[in-house]
């Protein structure tokens, strides 16, 4: 069953479109991140979702029910839209106590205060505060103000969670944690879960689905493992992944059974899509790439450019011909500046894109 339906939603801001003919299907108890750079549109989404913005066209249903069409003039308000929501900035109630504010949409509903205390009560043990419901906003901690905002969301049975942002006021540490506390609650309640965010970490790790989005245009839908290893164009290739892909042009050989750098060197690898002398961009995975001796079979020949450890792991530069390509190495490097060495790449990996459309070459 389809949770939510958006088909030709469009938003502008005077003369700047926000969301441009947005299409998606969104399955019940799916976890879909919004994903993308600042601008991009993906609050938008869900400022829409939620009914605290009128799209210009384009229609909405949720769980069933049509909540907005332009052509038909419909238009349902955010509170009979059934739908919980937690915003980046929590917006607790100060002079209110935690279960106050966890009540407040209870008695919006006008429910009876008997079980309004028995669900407040169930909603604050949900996130783990159930012993905080005295306490005002200003007696807790970051987290524990997060954990409030989602007990206030959830308290009225949503079928439908929107999170705008909710963990980027915590620290590194904390977030690794609400990450864990969302995931598990998610598969607890089951509902449908719509969660905007800009961090890829965040969305790969919470999310069953993927929409990524830029200048209000929708660029791909998918897993986090089919948007990493096929990225519909360059741009989302580049912005998944971390450290970024690394992009090397070349030119398909005569034979079509390669790509040739600009240094020279041959890259073996074969794809269906393609034309000889095409030009093309080459995408190759940082952690895909091993170095080696030169004395060792090798794809590409190359020298050391710099090596900036970090931790665990190394980032080693690698220049080819006029290119620098990137490098994983987990562990200390060994390498010195200026030595020769030789790249192994694994050729399941890489992505080929049209140079003049930067789309994906699949095949």
């Amino acid at each position: 069953m389809l949770s939510i339906q958006i088909d030709g939603l469009h938003k502008r801001f005077g003369k700047t479109v926000a969301i441009e003919n947005l299409c998606l299907e969104i399955e019940e108890g799916e976890f879909i991140s919004v994903l993308g750079p600042s601008g991009c549109g993906k609050t938008t989404v869900l400022r829409c979702l939620a009914g605290l913005e009128t799209p210009n066209r384009g229609t909405i249903h949720m769980d069933g029910q049509l909540v907005f069409s332009s052509s038909k003039g419909v238009f349902v308000p955010p509170g009979r839209r059934g739908i919980g929501m937690v915003f980046q900035s929590y917006a607790l109630w100060p002079h209110m106590s935690v279960g106050a504010n966890v009540a407040f949409g209870l008695e919006t509903q006008n429910v009876a205060k008997d079980k309004v205390k028995v669900r407040v009560g169930e909603a604050l043990e949900t996130v783990g505060i159930g012993e905080l419901g005295e306490r005002f906003p200003s007696e807790l901690s970051g987290g524990q103000q997060q954990r409030v905002a989602l007990a206030r969301a959830l308290v009225t049975e949503p079928k439908i969670l929107l999170l705008d942002e909710p963990l980027s006021n915590l620290d590194a540490k904390l977030r690794l944690q609400m990450r864990s506390e969302l995931q598990r609650l998610h598969r607890r309640l089951g509902c449908t879960v719509v969660y905007v965010t800009h961090d890829q970490l965040e969305a790969s790790t919470l999310s069953t689905r993927i929409v990524l989005m830029r200048h209000g245009v929708l660029q791909q839908v998918g897993t986090p493992k089919e948007i990493y290893q096929k990225p519909t164009n360059a741009w989302v290739a580049d912005f998944i992944g971390s450290p970024s892909v690394n992009f090397v042009a070349g030119t398909v050989t005569s034979d079509s059974k390669g790509v040739q750098l600009g240094g020279g060197a041959v890259l073996n690898i074969c794809r269906t899509a393609w034309s000889p002398s095409m030009d093309v961009t080459i995408g190759l995975r940082p952690e895909t790439i091993a170095i080696v001796p030169t004395t060792e079979p090798a794809d590409i020949v190359g020298t050391i450019h710099s090596l900036q450890p970090a931790g665990n792991e190394t980032f080693v530069q690698v220049r080819v011909g006029p290119d620098i390509v990137t490098v994983r190495v987990i562990g200390e490097a060994d390498w010195t500046l200026d030595e020769e060495v030789g790249l192994q790449i694994d050729k399941r990996t890489v992505l080929v894109f049209r140079a003049d459309t930067e789309q994906l070459l699949d095949g």
